[in-house]
């Protein structure tokens, strides 16, 4: 009875930090050193995530009736759990790019909304981007087409007063060419009146 007790209160515990998890990941942590060790849970909690090492028999007790008891065949050996109640894609994030030079930390399997996934699995789950990097690309999307049409407008702006421009210089160079063959005009007749002068006094030589 006083084994009962004195579990109770780790199985409570342990029952409170999944509550409500949108995704968990066990992994074993033998073979990392005090700083490794140091430099993961510094990372987890910069992202929000919960981490904890309890024994198996408390986290198999905790998990029964819930989505994570599907873990309970990967309850062997030291484990410990990674849990997010925000981003259910988290745990498993830093979890694989840390692992990634730190090979000693070992994934067993993980819960993903509600959805057993074993190591290679948690593994592609590490690649979907998080929540706000979504965010963020979707605003960008949005913001797009609004940045893309502001900037069309303004290259018709300016294309607009160049044209103009353009436009008016040929009116001024075609009228230059009809006011420079008005003259030569007026001039043609003049000539041909000099030789019918110069022809005159020929005829009254005759």
């Amino acid at each position: 009875m006083a084994k009962v007790e004195l579990k109770k209160p780790v199985v409570d515990e342990i029952s409170e930090v999944v509550k409500d998890a949108q995704g968990l990941v066990l992994v074993d942590y033998r073979g990392l050193t005090v700083e490794q060790d140091t430099v993961l849970r510094k990372q987890l909690r910069e992202a929000g995530i919960t981490y904890k090492v309890y024994k198996n028999t408390m986290m198999n007790f905790a998990f029964k009736g819930t989505d994570f008891e599907a873990l309970s065949p990967h309850l062997e050996g030291p484990s410990a759990i990674a849990v997010s109640k925000d981003d259910a894609t988290a745990p498993a994030r830093v979890i694989v790019k840390f692992a990634k030079d730190a090979p000693q930390l070992e994934l067993k399997a993980g819960v993903v909304e509600g959805v057993l996934y074993d190591a290679k699995g948690i593994t592609e789950i590490a690649k979907i981007p998080s929540r706000e990097e979504l965010l963020s690309k979707l605003l960008g999307s949005l913001q797009s087409p609004i940045s893309n049409l502001a900037r069309v407008l303004n290259q018709i702006a300016q294309n607009g007063g160049g044209e103009s421009a353009k436009e008016a210089a040929p009116a001024e160079e075609a009228a230059a060419p009809a006011e420079e063959a008005a003259p030569a005009e007026a001039e043609a007749p003049a000539e041909a009146e000099a030789p019918a002068e110069e022809t005159a006094p020929a005829e009254a030589e005759a």
